[in-house]
């Protein structure tokens, strides 16, 4: 059987999905907040009016696919201390966490210039009221002051979740929750003798919620003993550009990964324009419910990494085999779930949103689709991950580039308005095609390699 399943009891099974769950719930949890930190931002821009609403909507796209690109270099981490923790390499993990700083406040200053500097052409860009264009350079100004917060939080995130401690990261992202509903409503309507600020002030808090985030996470690794034998605040270390450029040669593909499916998505929304109204908000009720039944997979699949790094680490190549098996299974169990429940109750789920019934007719039917694209999803998804613990990027951003955009982009907008036209549904044809392609060359590449190291411990 594939990835061994076979020669392993149900206990062992057990054992290894429940250490994957362990890793995985605190994280997916932490997404759930950080997903309500956005949730928030839309519902006080909105209320400040349809203009800073506007403003937030298109600034929170540009920030976001900074952000999730730059997020997938950082992953970069978690393999390379995963597997130094297995090895029991104290000291070196220390120096990596050490290095990831830097690495994290270096890409975090770049993001920041970054968004800064598209200001002024996005401005020009936009033909729109003057007010939601100077909204946009405000919300953009304040929140590129989040990035480099944020990239220091994601070295360690990646520190903590590698060396198995998840559960601090979860209560600090719902305590940022917290913490963005009352900065939200100080800045954005102006409270405490502070002028209101409309839909900047959502940028300006998330940009304090990210600097909480990063200080909480560092307060709580520097005075949490478990840590104190690994040394990251025991001394101060310079940059190592040898350290560095490991990082960013493992970190840069899985970065790219991340813009080719954030942006194949994005893109779509673009290109299906001319097909209407109705069809364009169908479609963004359905993006929206598939991005939140994708934190499964992304919480298993970062926990694979770890796991997998870890047997690696130790050595232990038939066992990391096995649990990128587990995780699969894991994901491919829950995408069943999900597509149960996405085909069950999919126009509950669309009322969610809203009440038109043109758009709910359209949802209902991209709904069953999303639903059949969770077992693809989801499974190339962990897949992609549990590669990431051998230290794998490269391969899978590369198939993911051919995918994605060969046979996901392309294909769909020829099936959307070729003869014969077959609208919106031409585009999901092609999503399912691409993503299904992705699944099964990543599952195929991930068993060839995984045995192949079980058998003879080189890298593949």
């Amino acid at each position: 059987m594939w990835f061994d399943l076979n020669r392993y009891s149900r206990r062992a099974f057990a054992k290894e999905a429940r250490r994957l769950l362990q890793l995985a719930l605190p994280m997916m949890s932490a997404q759930i907040a950080a997903v309500g930190v956005g949730v928030v931002d839309t519902a006080m821009a909105g209320g400040a009016g349809k203009n800073d609403l506007t403003a937030v909507a298109l600034g929170a796209s540009v920030f976001v696919t900074v952000f999730v690109t730059f997020l997938g270099v950082m992953n970069a981490l978690n393999p390379i201390i995963a597997q130094l923790y297995g090895a029991g390499k104290r000291e070196a993990v220390g120096e990596t966490g050490r290095q990831g700083l830097w690495f994290g406040a270096i890409l975090g200053m770049a993001g920041m210039l970054s968004v800064m500097l598209l200001i002024a052409p996005l401005q020009r860009y936009l033909d729109m009221h003057a007010d939601v264009e100077t909204m946009l350079g405000d919300y953009l100004f304040y929140v590129a002051l989040a990035l480099p917060a944020a990239m220091l939080y994601r070295a360690l995130y990646a520190y903590a979740s590698s060396l198995g401690k998840t559960q601090a990261i979860m209560w600090i992202s719902w305590a940022a929750l917290l913490l963005n509903i009352p900065f939200n409503y100080i800045f954005v309507y102006g409270k405490l003798g502070i002028a209101a600020m409309g839909g900047a002030g959502c940028g300006l808090a998330t940009a304090l919620v990210f600097w909480f985030n990063a200080a909480a996470l560092g307060a709580y690794v520097a005075k949490n003993r478990f840590f104190a034998p690994f040394g990251l605040t025991a001394r101060f270390s310079r940059p190592d550009p040898a350290v560095l450029k490991h990082i960013w040669q493992l970190g840069w593909p899985i970065g790219l990964s991340y813009f080719l499916e954030v942006s194949l998505f994005s893109f779509v929304v673009w290109l299906i324009a001319d097909l209407g109204a109705d069809t364009v908000a169908a479609q963004q009720i359905t993006l929206n419910i598939g991005s939140i039944t994708y934190m499964i997979p992304s919480a298993i699949g970062a926990a694979a990494t770890v796991r997998v790094g870890y047997c690696v680490g130790l050595r232990q190549f038939a066992r990391a085999k096995y649990v990128s098996g587990v995780a699969l299974l894991l994901s491919a169990a829950s995408a069943l779930l999900c597509m149960l429940l996405l085909i069950l109750f999919r126009d509950f789920w669309a009322q969610r949103y809203t009440n038109d019934t043109d758009v709910l007719a359209i949802a209902g039917q991209l709904l069953i689709l999303c639903a059949v694209m969770q077992l693809f999803d989801f499974t190339q998804c962990v897949a992609s991950y549990a590669l990431r613990g051998y230290k794998i990027t490269r391969l899978p951003m590369l198939i993911h580039a051919i995918t994605f955009w060969g046979l996901g982009l392309l294909p769909g907008y020829w099936l959307a308005y070729g003869a014969p036209a077959m609208g919106i549904y031409g585009f999901w044809t092609a999503l399912l095609l691409s993503l299904g392609t992705a699944a099964a060359l990543l599952i195929g590449y991930l068993h060839r390699c995984s045995t192949w190291l079980a058998r003879s411990p080189r890298h593949c």
